[in-house]
């Protein structure tokens, strides 16, 4: 395993605004699981102490992101803020369509729709919940094809959100005609925030262009996917996350983005491409689902935030000590020796369930169990990505079982780091005694954000 810090990171910024947390009693928080009927989702946040559910519009804006939304031009048609935002997209990405949205299931909505007919094939390392949705409600069929080391939690590959080359290359010969797109998720997120390479990116871009096949990415983390490039990858090191960025946009098609990762906003989002005739279907649908393409279902103040965060995301202050305040939160497991998805991916510490309650079948669904446990014991809220989330599945591919404890940008210390670590220690001290739970109603597509659950 390669060294994690033993330090905790010291913060690039100071602290100008706080809001209040509470710990509720121990009694509080078994009442407040029996009425959310033990599915986090439905806990309401001020019966949350340290929340990890998810890193996605939960980060800190900073004060020039705060400056930027007085700054708002509200003209429905033609906003100087679409001019900025628009500017500036291009100018990261070099996509010379795009079209804002309210969020990534928004621009994946409208893309997915205007690419993907029935009995299409759509590989990908590997899909998220949304993305695998919205391919599934085209008709289509998600593939993952990430390369096998992606399932060994303990292996140290430095870049396990790598597309399988070989079986992407079989996908294309033997599933001709039905690949209407091949699409790379920055990072990898379903698989622990693991990055891909530079190299690997290539040979899936020379892959694609040999057939004819676009290929498109999720970049909504495309910026901590880079960081690691510029860290792991040999002859990277030089190069500013600008440059990386222009390099991994370049073998691309176009792109969907969740600004709420890497945009550092609390809503937003985009779809852009090389594409115009793409482009034209795509607009038309914007229009009917989420307003006039200059705003796209956003306060045109939100687009000049969006602007703001899209250039400070690319920091390397910012970078390092994001992603350090993940390596240290991995190095406090660690040194307990509890199971965790290494190496550290770049937005969050993913226990690994099924080594961590291995008496516990999938059946028993030991994600969610895990998940229930670490609020129960510290109020600490996290999110199961496993048999809950992507059903059991018969391929080993899709055998992950894991807790994901996503850090939200610029909001937690190492204080607030170093008692979650201690909340999973207690519950790995008595994790023998955890029985397991099962789902007792759920919906037919995305149940985990609104399942309900029942102790064993």
């Amino acid at each position: 395993m390669e060294e994690l810090p033993s330090l905790p990171p010291v913060e690039p910024f100071r602290i100008k605004v706080v809001e209040a947390i509470h710990l509720l009693p121990a009694p509080e928080r078994e009442a407040a699981l029996r009425r959310a009927h033990f599915n986090l989702f439905n806990l309401s946040s001020d019966e949350i102490y340290i929340d990890l559910l998810t890193d996605s519009g939960t980060s800190a804006m900073s004060d020039r992101q705060w400056s930027a939304l007085m700054l708002g031009d509200e003209s429905y048609a033609g906003s100087r803020n679409f001019r900025r935002f628009e500017e500036t997209v291009r100018g990261i990405t070099g996509f010379p369509y795009l079209l804002p949205t309210h969020q990534g299931r928004a621009a994946e909505n409208i893309f997915f729709s205007s690419m993907v007919k029935r009995g299409d094939i759509i590989p990908n390392n590997m899909h998220f919940d949304t993305t695998q949705e919205h391919v599934r409600r085209n008709g289509a069929v998600p593939m993952n094809a990430v390369v096998r080391e992606a399932y060994d939690s303990r292996s140290e590959h430095p870049f396990k959100g790598n597309m399988d080359t070989a079986l992407l290359e079989k996908i294309l010969r033997d599933q001709k005609g039905k690949v209407p797109l091949v699409m790379m998720t920055l990072t990898n997120n379903t698989g622990g925030g693991q990055p891909a390479s530079l190299e690997n990116l290539r040979e899936v871009s020379a892959l694609c262009r040999k057939v004819g096949v676009p290929l498109y990415l999720d970049m909504c983390r495309w910026a901590e996917n880079a960081y690691f490039i510029r860290t792991r990858e040999a002859g990277m090191s030089e190069h500013s996350i600008r440059e990386i960025g222009k390099e991994i946009f370049a073998l691309a098609d176009g792109a969907t983005m969740s600004a709420k990762k890497d945009g550092l906003v609390n809503i937003g989002g985009f779809v852009a491409t090389r594409d115009e005739k793409l482009f034209e279907r795509m607009r038309e649908l914007l229009i009917v689902y989420e307003g006039f393409p200059t705003y796209g279902g956003l306060a045109r103040r939100d687009l000049e935030a969006m602007a703001v965060g899209l250039e400070e995301a690319m920091g390397l202050d910012y970078l390092e000590h994001r992603t350090a305040q993940v390596a240290y939160l991995g190095h406090l497991l660690e040194t307990a020796d509890i199971p965790f998805m290494h190496p550290p991916g770049g937005h969050g510490i993913y226990l690994d369930a099924g080594a961590f309650l291995p008496h516990l079948s999938r059946e028993n669904l030991p994600g969610q169990t895990l998940s229930i446990e670490l609020y129960r014991e510290g109020g600490v809220r996290t999110v199961e990505i496993g048999g809950v989330m992507f059903g059991e599945g018969k391929d080993l591919r899709e055998r992950l079982e894991l807790v994901r404890l996503a850090i939200p940008r610029r909001v937690y210390t190492a204080s607030h780091l170093s008692y979650v670590a201690e909340t999973v220690k207690r519950v790995w001290e008595r994790r023998a005694s955890l029985r397991g739970c099962r789902m007792v109603s759920a919906t037919e597509s995305l149940r985990h954000f609104t399942a309900h659950f029942e102790p064993l």
